[in-house]
C-alpha cells in the first residue's frame, strides 16, 4: 500500500496514488472545473478557440530555453513552444479579433515547487483593447472564479486568506521594490545605486547589465516573494519586455502587468508592441544578448516581422498559469499537487 508520507512515491506512481486518496482525485476534479470556467468565461465574451503549432521553426514569444528536436524528413531542427504568443497574435493579423489557446508550453529550465519543464497555460488576445483592460477583465474573471468555487471571492492557502474582491491593487516595479526593499524610490533612478545594490544582492553581471535589467533583477530579490496579492506589478523597463508597447509619456518602460499572488507570478499581460521597426530593433537587441551568452534571450523572427508588416491592430493580451492558479485554489504547495504526471528524476 503507497504511504501517503512518501511524496515522490505518490508523484511516480500517480495511479496508486489516485486510488487511495479522494483528496488527490478532487483536485484534479477541481483543475477540470477551473479550466472548463476559464474557457466558458472567454468563448461567451466572443473569443475564439484556436491552436497553434507545438513545433516550431523559431522558438519565441517569451524569454526561454527552448527544447529542440529535428525532424528527418525535413531535416530541419524545430523547437517545442515556449509560448503561443507570435502565432495567436499572426491571427490578430489575419482578422480574428479575439482569440484564445488552452496550451501546453515546454521550457528547458529548472524543477521546483513552481516550476515544471512541461507546463499549461491560458493565453488570449483583444485587438483594440489595452492592458488596462485585461487588468479588469482578470479580476472580472478570476474573482467570479473563485466565486463559482467557494461561494465567496475569498478563500485559503496554506492557512493564510485570499481575497479575489476588486480592485486590486496596483504598484510599479519601483514602488514594490522600494516598499519590500527598504530604500526610497527615487534612488532605483541611479545607475550606481542599481549596480551598488544588485551586487550586493548577487545579481549576475550587475557591472555591465542595463539599469532595466538591474531594477528587475532587484525587484525579483527583494520583492516579488513577499507581495501578498492580488497585486498587478506594472512599468517594467522596456529591456527585458521585447514584445511590449513602450509607453507613449516614458518611452523607457512598457504598458505591462504581471499579476503577483502570494508571491508568485500567475499572470503576465500587455499592450502588444505592432510597430515592425520597433520589434525588429528589439529582436536585434535580443541577438546581442545571445551573443552575449544569454541563452534565454529571444530568436529573431522574420515570418513574424513580415506578419507586423501586413498590418496587427492595437491589441493586448495576457498569459495565465493554469497550474500556479490551481495551486491556488486547491490550497497546493507544490506544482507536482496539481499536474497528473509531474517530470521527475529517473529512478535509481
Amino acid at each position: 500500500m503507497l504511504n501517503p508520507s512518501d511524496i515522490e512515491t505518490r508523484y511516480r506512481q500517480r495511479y496508486v496514488d489516485l486510488i487511495v486518496n479522494e483528496d488527490v482525485r478532487g483536485i484534479f476534479r477541481r483543475r477540470a472545473r477551473i479550466v472548463s470556467f476559464l474557457r466558458a468565461f472567454l468563448t461567451t465574451r466572443d473569443f475564439l478557440e484556436v491552436e497553434t503549432p507545438m513545433m516550431q521553426t523559431v522558438a519565441g514569444g517569451a524569454t526561454a530555453r527552448p527544447f529542440v528536436t529535428h525532424h528527418n524528413a525535413l531535416d530541419m531542427d524545430l523547437y517545442l513552444r515556449i509560448a503561443p504568443e507570435l502565432y495567436l497574435k499572426r491571427l490578430l493579423v489575419g482578422g480574428f479579433e479575439r482569440v484564445f489557446e488552452i496550451n501546453r508550453n515546454f521550457r528547458n529550465e529548472g524543477i521546483d515547487t513552481q516550476h515544471n519543464p512541461e507546463f499549461t497555460m491560458i493565453e488570449f488576445y483583444q485587438a483594440y483593447a489595452t492592458y488596462t483592460e485585461m487588468m479588469a477583465l482578470t479580476e472580472e474573471m478570476l474573482s467570479s472564479l473563485a466565486t463559482e468555487l467557494f461561494g465567496t471571492p475569498k478563500f485559503t492557502y496554506q492557512g493564510e486568506t485570499v481575497d479575489f474582491t476588486p480592485p486590486w491593487e496596483r504598484l510599479t516595479v519601483a514602488q514594490a521594490a522600494a516598499r519590500h526593499g527598504g530604500f526610497p524610490e527615487e534612488r532605483l533612478s541611479d545607475e550606481a545605486f542599481l549596480r551598488e545594490k544588485a551586487a550586493k544582492l548577487g545579481v549576475k553581471d550587475a557591472g555591465t547589465a542595463s539599469p532595466g535589467n538591474l531594477l528587475v533583477a532587484i525587484y525579483e530579490e527583494v520583492a516579488e516573494k513577499r507581495i501578498v496579492g492580488p497585486t498587478f506589478v506594472t512599468e517594467y523597463p522596456i529591456d527585458v519586455s521585447p514584445l511590449s508597447r513602450r509607453n507613449d509619456a516614458r518611452p523607457e518602460i512598457v504598458d505591462r502587468f504581471e499579476l503577483i499572488i502570494r508571491g508568485r507570478e500567475i499572470a503576465n499581460a500587455f499592450s502588444e508592441l505592432n510597430d515592425p521597426v520597433d520589434q525588429r530593433e528589439r529582436f536585434d537587441e535580443q541577438l546581442r544578448k545571445r551573443e552575449r551568452g544569454d541563452e534565454e534571450a529571444h530568436f529573431m523572427d522574420e515570418d513574424y516581422l513580415r506578419a507586423l508588416e501586413h498590418g496587427m491592430p492595437p491589441a493586448a493580451g495576457e498569459g495565465i498559469g493554469i497550474d500556479r492558479l490551481v495551486m491556488l485554489l486547491t490550497d497546493s504547495p507544490s506544482i507536482r499537487d496539481v499536474i497528473l504526471f509531474p517530470q521527475l528524476r529517473k529512478e535509481g
